[in-house]
């Protein structure tokens, strides 16, 4: 037995630098979390065994749930018009137009732009007294809005600035998906005498289900983790009201500003079994569908 693992060394040592740094800088520091979330530690002294004091404090944390909710009003407002932009996009694209590969470059360049740079553009178009939307709006003849001043405005700022980096991803992951679809399909609906808009809803979005869940899945763990946007835009202190303070937010807050990183840690476990529930609530529910067909 000796000799035969011996046989393989050369291949496990090819494959040991990812599972090596893995270990290093994935699991160790998920572990070690887990650990600093039982102590009370300021990130100099000496670490202080509280056992779940710092969970129970979570669980009465105003200010946490105040993050939870903003969270989530902020992932509702983003995610429903970005998956609706993003589908009609993706539909765009599959038809028959010129330029197909320019557009998806487009779409996509978002995307991969850094966040910091973006959410600075974002807070010069947002800004209330030299802001492009509000030169705009006093085009229009319209009184300016305090986009980040206001606790509503700062979330609409955030969600388009959410928005406008994700649809083209999603768009380009729906242009994936109808591009899978048989074109027989299609055929054999034009000859039962289906319109566009019956194929749209009985065809495409049907047959485009399992994309359309990964989708929604992701976007509720990426959703959930809301933080350079926020952070650029409104300060490290959520701004006025705390509108601004994202969960993830919160949690820097916390471990870095007011050096508390046990309860940081536990801040973070939080997060972790907050995004884990959310994405299979989701997930069950746009699966159902699917299941009750098959137990019919």
């Amino acid at each position: 037995m000796p000799r035969k693992r011996l046989k393989y060394l050369p291949q496990y040592l090819a494959i040991s630098p990812f599972f090596i740094l893995f270990a290093v800088f994935g699991a160790y520091p998920v572990l070690y979390s887990l650990y600093l979330a039982f102590q009370r530690w300021d990130g100099i002294g000496p670490t202080e065994w509280i056992g779940l004091s710092n969970f129970e404090f979570l669980v009465s944390d105003l200010e946490f749930w105040n993050s939870v909710g903003n969270t989530f009003i902020i992932w509702i407002m983003s995610t429903v018009p970005m998956t609706v932009l993003a589908l009609l996009i993706a539909v765009g694209l599959n038809s028959s137009v010129r330029f197909k590969g320019l557009y998806r470059i487009a779409y996509f360049t978002p995307n991969v732009t850094s966040i910091v740079a973006m959410a600075i553009v974002f807070s010069s178009i947002f800004s209330p007294e030299f802001g492009i939307l509000n030169a705009f709006v006093s085009w229009l003849g319209l009184d300016p809005v305090e986009w980040v001043t206001d606790p509503w405005g700062i979330k609409i700022a955030i969600s388009v600035m959410i928005i406008w980096r994700w649809v083209g991803y999603n768009a380009i992951i729906f242009l994936a998906g109808l591009q899978a679809i048989p074109q027989e399909v299609y055929e054999a609906a034009r000859i039962d005498g289906a319109g566009p808009v019956q194929t749209f809803f009985r065809v495409t979005l049907p047959l485009l289900r399992p994309v359309l869940l990964f989708s929604v899945v992701m976007s509720a763990i990426n959703g959930l983790q809301i933080f350079a946007e926020a952070q650029v835009l409104v300060g490290e202190r959520g701004g006025p009201e705390d509108a601004g303070m994202t969960m993830v937010l919160y949690f820097y807050n916390q471990a870095f500003l007011e050096n508390d990183f046990g309860y940081g840690a536990a801040i973070a476990w939080g997060i972790f079994v907050i995004v884990l529930l959310f994405a299979i609530i989701n997930w069950r529910l746009i699966n159902r569908p699917e299941r009750a067909e098959v137990k019919a």
